[in-house]
């Protein structure tokens, strides 16, 4: 666990209330002042590069860190940072007793969630919710602390079994969780199961039950009728062995980063798509406008989404290819970017899974979230429009209970300029001047070999997208049936 400085419920809600263009706290509130407030503790956190960090022993030492950090990060919610991987000295016990329980197959998403609460992303929530955190997070978009005091959960994290695993551990307080590979994982204790109440879960969650949503199908459709939850012990720390877990940076290790580099104001940036020039404009451009502001050392956690996404979003290994790639290429300046992996999977919820992802950043120690059109949104599976009103989400986010610690910056709407043939904010007195090139444009551009507009994406990185691209199509003419011919 990480011990953090502790901001009074009234400092959380007053703290960097800034009148700049593309600044806005969550009570909407703004002031004159063109300089961040020096009468708060703010987070310090670190200038990032890239880091390769050993999971075990970083997390070993972030334990023993704790009450001993010198710098002033932004309080967890919860106020301290779960961690619930046994230490390694209690390692042997806890997997031996593990062995004797009644044991639950986890999917692969399953295991990316006990990944998430493993780690403390979804603080202070310690396993897979029982009923009543189940029903106050459905309903409310929150979670109750021991203290009665509530924070932000916007997402059910729950685990389904069948009728038949039901049955089996019916009789057990404590069951042994088993990773997709048959491993034991982890250990569930004092469990409860409760009804699985499909329909509810996904009107609730997505404000619609038409078909075609990927989560919904990829997970719930085919789920057991019944949830289990407990208190959850991971045995030790999950990795996929798929040449990216030196990525998959804990909330824990990124405060250690942010602390160690003495940084003063940290802004995450969340994305499931390649990095183009008009993403890095923005990025850069927020980072100008805090050291305008006064900060000293502005940190960009740049934090792609790892886990499950739709068939056809680009793959993260490759998505991480070409992150690297614009930072190798001077798009953004490594000395003060993180690049790391967020392990959750996917929902496509819009506003009420962009409290999720905003939440987590949080609990890693952000203080600053850049939001842009249509956050964690998709098209309508069976219209043709937005599932989700593109402004809402930037919206619920200023307002949502919870979330009042953490600035809000909507996303610049940046587009290709014809004119100065590069990404630029876009100017609406010129519209005509401007090109808007969609994720399903740029996929075909990529697909067919062709090059976006000189000044769209870093020629590195589009490289990257085009040899997974051509590879993909390489891989489908070949398992195309040969025609037939008659003479």
């Amino acid at each position: 666990m990480v011990s953090t400085c502790r901001i009074s419920t009234t400092t959380a809600h007053t703290n960097h209330l800034f009148s700049s263009s593309i600044f806005s706290n969550n009570n909407n509130t703004q002031t004159t002042t063109t300089t961040r407030s020096r009468t708060h503790h703010l987070l310090l956190r670190e200038p990032p590069r890239l880091i390769t960090i050993s999971s075990s022993s970083s997390r070993e030492k972030s334990r023993r860190m704790v009450g001993k950090s010198p710098c002033c990060l932004i309080e967890a919610d919860g106020g301290s940072l779960v961690d619930v991987v046994v230490p390694e000295s209690e390692r042997a016990a806890r997997a031996s007793e593990a062995s004797s329980l009644p044991q639950v197959s986890l999917t692969r998403i399953d295991l990316e969630w006990a990944h998430v609460i493993s780690e403390g992303w979804a603080s202070p929530l310690r396993g897979f919710m029982r009923e009543a955190d189940y029903l106050r997070s459905l309903h409310f978009n929150s979670f109750r602390c021991p203290d009665g005091s509530f924070v932000n959960m916007s997402l059910p994290i729950v685990l389904a079994i069948d009728d038949h695993t039901k049955q089996r551990i019916a009789s057990s307080s404590h069951v042994a969780l088993l990773a997709p590979d048959g491993d034991l994982i982890a250990i569930l204790r004092s469990i409860e199961i409760y009804k699985h109440n499909k329909e509810e879960r996904i009107a609730r969650t997505w404000g619609t039950t038409a078909p075609g949503l990927p989560y919904v199908e990829e997970v719930i459709t085919h789920a057991g009728n019944w949830l289990i939850g407990g208190d959850l012990e991971v045995l030790k720390e999950i990795k996929y062995n798929d040449g990216l877990d030196h990525y998959r940076l804990s909330p824990s290790q990124l405060r250690m980063e942010f602390e160690k580099r003495q940084a003063d104001a940290v802004f995450a940036f969340q994305l499931r798509n390649p990095v183009h020039n008009g993403h890095a404009l923005l990025m850069n451009d927020t980072r100008r406008t805090l050291l305008e502001m006064g900060y000293k050392n502005p940190i960009l956690l740049l934090h792609p989404l790892g886990g499950f996404t739709k068939a056809d979003d680009v793959p993260l290994d490759v998505r991480m290819e070409q992150h690297m790639t614009v930072l190798e290429d001077g798009i953004l300046d490594p000395e003060t970017t993180i690049v790391a992996i967020f392990p959750s999977p996917m929902h496509y919820a819009g506003p009420t899974e962009v409290q999720w992802h905003a939440k987590a950043r949080i609990n890693a120690g952000a203080n600053f979230y850049i939001v842009g059109r249509d956050p964690a949104g998709m098209g309508h599976p069976t219209e043709k429009r937005d599932l989700y009103d593109p402004d809402h989400g930037k919206k619920v986010l200023r307002m949502a209970p919870g979330l009042e610690k953490l600035n809000i910056l909507p996303f610049k709407v940046a587009a290709y300029d014809t004119v100065a043939k590069k990404m630029a904010f876009f100017d609406p007195s010129r519209a005509q001047d401007f090109l808007f090139i969609s994720g399903t444009k740029m996929r075909n551009y990529a697909r067919n070999g062709e090059n976006p507009p000189d000044g769209f994406m870093c020629l590195g990185g589009w490289q990257v997208l085009v040899k997974h691209y051509q590879s993909l199509q390489a891989q489908e003419d070949k398992h195309q049936p040969c025609a037939a011919f008659s003479t």
